[in-house]
């Protein structure tokens, strides 16, 4: 009886683990390795030239490219991990029809977006695996040498990243001299990401959100409302919202004034009640139909800049 009980514990913890959730990863090429290769698209951002990585491009004109992203996302496929793959999520973008290249309050205030910002923006990866490689060659022979970063999709910040060292060879092609050196360290790289998102599960997804006021709201974040027989100024308020809402009530009211709030590592909730992902535009609509509801009544436009951030404009939609 007691062999039957263990036995039954083990297929119970296997399925336990079996079914925890992975983190959703796209592979895409690295800055520099798109900079290096002529892949670079340069983006009027409120009159700074600035240089962003032209996916598409690299895609359509670099056959290395497709079989190097296939060769490493079988890889991570094999060992469970989720991925979303990068064509897809381009033609997803070109395709819909809803996202609009510039956003426009009724005043008439604007803000821009280029493809890169777009797809940034759209796609809900939680780990961008951003692949590298340069190819030397001795005589005959060949070597390779890569690199790969992961990282967070909604705060940016690196998570893990590995170097493996490439073999000397004359007749293997490159996506197999990739697969070998990777193959050599996956298991903990994978491992690690594993725990990055385990920690993200338990502690919450970090985030950014920014208070600001368009001109013509006559309101400010000192404005004085009455809630539960108490008079509070409207900044906290949000932040007693915050407190409430935010995983172990984490966050960090980092700026405050009566035109502006900055609340920066703002931990969210993977999923909400209705295990949907969430993202911080996500987020922040249930604090948006919390401020228009009663007593408050203030209209407010979200702007997402990215996954992890979120402006809230008070005053118009």
């Amino acid at each position: 009886m007691t062999r039957i009980i263990l036995l039954a514990l083990c297929i119970i913890t296997s399925s336990v683990f079996g079914q925890a959730k992975k983190p959703t990863i796209m592979i895409v090429p690295s800055d520099n390795w798109c900079n290096t290769n002529g892949y670079m698209i340069s983006v009027d951002n409120q009159g700074i030239q600035e240089k962003r990585p032209d996916y598409e491009k690299a895609l359509l004109e670099n056959t290395e490219l497709n079989n190097v992203i296939i060769a490493i996302g079988g890889l991570m496929a094999d060992r469970g991990f989720p991925l979303q793959t990068l064509d897809e999520a381009i033609k997803k973008v070109k395709q819909d029809a809803a996202e609009n290249l510039a956003m426009q309050s009724k005043s008439g205030s604007t803000t821009t977006e280029s493809s890169y910002d777009k797809l940034m923006n759209t796609v809900k990866a939680d780990i961008y695996l951003k692949v590298g490689w340069k190819v030397t060659t001795s005589g005959f022979d060949e070597s390779v040498q890569l690199s790969i970063q992961a990282i967070d999709a909604y705060t940016g910040k690196q998570i893990a990243s590995v170097n493996p060292p490439g073999s000397k060879t004359s007749t293997v092609p490159l996506p197999t001299m990739l697969s070998t050196a990777i193959l050599s360290v996956i298991d903990n790289f994978n491992s690690r990401l594993q725990e990055y998102f385990d920690d993200l599960f338990k502690n919450g997804r970090e985030v950014i959100i920014k208070c600001s006021k368009f001109y013509s709201w006559d309101g400010d974040f000192e404005k004085e409302y009455e809630v539960n027989g108490e008079k509070k100024e409207l900044s906290s308020i949000i932040e007693d919202w915050m407190s409430k809402n935010t995983v172990n009530g984490r966050f960090n009211n980092s700026d405050a004034t009566e035109n502006k709030l900055l609340f920066e590592q703002v931990r969210i909730p993977m999923y909400n009640a209705a295990g949907k992902a969430i993202d911080c535009k996500d987020f922040c609509k249930e604090l948006q139909k919390y401020l228009n509801s009663s007593p408050f009544n203030i209209t407010t436009k979200l702007v997402k800049k990215g996954l992890g951030q979120t402006w809230i404009i008070f005053g118009e939609k």
